[in-house]
């Protein structure tokens, strides 16, 4: 059965994490995606470490079930195919600094004037205005500018601290796919195309303001630095371990003070509700602290459970990928790759009853599709061979980097 998206093609100009994660989605969920590389070189994620069969494991995670071309867009023979490319597609995705794709005759309005009805989504770090704009950027910069790391640090006085994953690439890419798909609801509504931007700060911006920026809501009421947070993070230590708990209700803390033998907790007036237990935190988390150490990890999450109590174990890497919950749900998927070998991947996070998706493709060698995607476009062998031997195109290559 197709997936929601069979039908939609898309044209991935990106590379790194944040556009190519989020072509990789739509490509999960069905889409033809066609990957554009520079010719003998790819995307640099291709040259990542932690490789198998000289496939890097970023890359074969981030662009699986897509296919490659290379197109040389500096050249006026690559435009030209780029554009003959992008007048069968419905979707383009580009993550260049702001002013790269005008510049190379390839922006939204050089591209609509050969499909009106084209979703064009550029992703930016900063937006296209402002000191910022023109900026290189990575992950970490975005973090810090955005207060992240200041909110990771948990209060304004504190050292600020990175998250310790690609948060705004992996959050820009989310929210990418998303808009993507809104824009092509739009078009199936007006039969208007558009030009959809995104900034990784925007992105990471909004999602921090649904929760972390409470205090900055209403503009007519002061705001002082944000104070320390509890000097402890609901990761606990346990006999053997470690493990997180969390009792937000009053059901769910008498239900802990039942369990723990601390039956006079629950009355205790610094405990007795939310605002209270919220007022006395660094007190009621150091005194969970402390009975939580009298059991091991399995004994309190046999406990817990069966009294209606959130609890989990805090799972390293390694213990993920046996935990029976992960087993039973089918969270993970093996797949065989004809060149990187055996995969281990997440399985596509939504899962649709009516349009049941495919099981991911696996992520292409670099142009490895060049010549079939030609020759969907009409070129014939001759127009091909000219486009190769001018370097316009590249030739299908196994990959640029050796296995170490």
């Amino acid at each position: 059965m197709p997936g929601p998206l069979e039908g939609i093609r898309v044209v991935d100009l990106s590379s790194m994490l944040s556009g190519p994660w989020a072509t990789d989605i739509l490509g999960d969920q069905g889409a033809d995606v066609i990957k554009v590389e520079p010719p003998g070189q790819g995307d640099h994620v291709r040259s990542l470490p932690n490789r198998s069969g000289g496939m890097a494991s970023m890359f074969v995670n981030v662009n699986r079930s897509k296919r490659s071309i290379t197109i040389d867009l500096k050249s006026d023979a690559g435009r030209r195919l780029l554009g003959r490319l992008v007048a069968t597609a419905d979707v383009v995705v580009q993550n260049f600094r702001p002013g790269v794709v005008e510049r190379l005759g390839i922006g939204y309005d050089d591209l609509r004037a050969v499909n009106p009805g084209l979703v064009y989504l550029s992703i930016s770090g900063f937006g296209e205005h402002g000191p910022y704009a023109g900026r290189r950027v990575y992950d970490p910069v975005v973090q810090a500018l955005s207060g992240l790391t200041t909110i990771q640090a948990g209060s304004d006085t504190e050292r600020p601290r990175l998250v310790r994953t690609i948060l705004p690439d992996k959050l820009s890419a989310v929210t990418a796919a998303q808009a993507i798909t809104a824009a092509l609801v739009a078009r199936g509504r007006t039969g208007e195309g558009q030009h959809v931007r995104l900034s990784m700060l925007d992105a990471v911006m909004a999602f921090l303001w649904a929760s972390d920026m409470g205090a900055y809501t209403f503009v007519d009421q002061p705001v002082a630095p944000e104070k320390a947070a509890s000097f402890i993070d609901l990761i606990y230590e346990t006999a053997d371990g470690w493990m997180t708990m969390s009792t937000m209700s009053n059901a769910e803390w008498a239900a802990f003070c039942r369990v723990a033998g601390r039956e006079d907790l629950v009355d205790d007036p610094r405990f007795a509700t939310p605002a209270a237990r919220d007022a006395n935190v660094n007190e009621r988390l150091e005194l969970v602290q402390s009975i939580l150490l009298d059991r091991t990890a399995a004994e309190w999450l046999e406990i817990l459970p069966a009294h209606d109590v959130p609890c989990a174990p805090a799972l390293r890497r390694f213990e993920l990928i046996d935990h029976p919950q992960v087993v039973a749900s089918g969270s993970i998927i093996e797949t065989e790759h004809k060149v990187a070998g055996r995969l281990r991947q997440a399985r596509v996070a939504a899962r649709f009853e009516g349009t049941q998706v495919a099981p991911p493709r696996g992520a292409p060698l670099l142009g490895e599709h060049t010549a079939e995607i030609l020759a969907e476009l009409g070129l014939d062998d001759a127009e091909r061979e000219t486009l190769l031997a001018s370097g316009a195109v590249g030739p299908a290559e196994r990959e640029l980097t050796p296995t170490p």
